[in-house]
């Protein structure tokens, strides 16, 4: 990507759906939901929405920062992740990347971002605990026509996006 999805910007007022089809467009390796068994499209498809609505690229750090912000923004929390992740679907994914990338790979990103996403991962912890509207995880679709400065209003998410 040369050039800073708009998607990204915390004031876009594009809507989610134009987002997710400008995350699309701009990350072809993606594995497009649509490819899926019903069961993990469902899944990798709110994924990709959060990517929008949290502002997060398809780096290292942001894969690492999102899954923090569902869990504590929205209603795909810490104990449904653990759910979902006993799908054998998901389980492919981690697969499918590691069988692309090594496990050195994996773990050398992950421990080259940590340094600096841990102190935000703890900041962002202190801004969102005791949260009680949760950003829809599953049932994202009534979002979808709104524009991600109405949807990161309304669910208190603009504090959390640099």
């Amino acid at each position: 990507m040369n050039q800073r999805p708009r998607y990204t910007d915390k004031n876009s007022t594009q809507t989610l759906r134009a987002g997710l089809g400008e995350y699309y467009m701009l990350n072809p390796h993606i594995t497009p939901p649509d490819t899926q068994p019903p069961e993990f499209a469902k899944i990798l498809l709110a994924h990709d929405v959060g990517h929008v609505i949290y502002g997060c690229d398809t780096g290292m750090y942001d894969e690492l920062k999102i899954l923090p912000l569902f869990w504590w923004t929205s209603q795909c929390t810490f104990q449904r992740y653990l759910e979902m992740r006993n799908t054998p679907a998901v389980d492919v994914m981690y697969e499918d990347m590691i069988r692309e990338k090594g496990v050195h790979w994996l773990y050398g990103a992950v421990l080259r971002v940590l340094p600096a996403l841990i102190p935000e991962l703890i900041s962002i912890w202190f801004k969102t605990r005791n949260r009680e509207k949760r950003l829809p995880f599953l049932d994202f679709q009534p979002l979808l026509e709104r524009s991600l400065l109405d949807i990161r209003k309304e669910f208190d998410l603009l504090p959390l996006i640099k």
